[in-house]
């Protein structure tokens, strides 16, 4: 699924389930939250902090997800087509960073 069909999935679901969008400054605070579970699984999963055993189960491929939904949200509900400025910005990522990251010593 593209990033367009994604943000029509999500617009689809709100009106069939949630009923409306929440507010920007609450779905903000709520994209707040969801990468805070993301950093809170990479940082003892993958990091130097020990995982506690109620974490272990996470997923965190759920969580991911859950970061990508409102981030979707968010796109439909400021009008922002998130594919075309996502396209947009790996274009820009690929001219700036070619060369630069080819070059860079602490990446050998």
């Amino acid at each position: 699924m593209d990033i367009k069909n994604a943000q029509l999935e999500v617009d689809n679901w709100i009106n069939a389930h949630g009923v409306r969008y929440f507010n920007e400054l609450t779905n903000m605070a709520q994209l707040t939250e969801e990468v805070g579970e993301v950093a809170r699984i990479i940082a003892r999963r993958y990091g130097e902090q020990s995982e506690k055993e109620s974490d272990k189960n996470k997923d965190l491929g759920e969580e991911l997800a859950d970061v990508m939904f409102v981030v979707l949200c968010l796109a439909n509900q400021t009008g922002i087509d998130l594919q075309e400025a996502f396209d947009k910005k790996l274009d820009v990522k690929t001219k700036r960073d070619h060369d630069r990251h080819h070059n860079n010593q602490k990446l050998k």
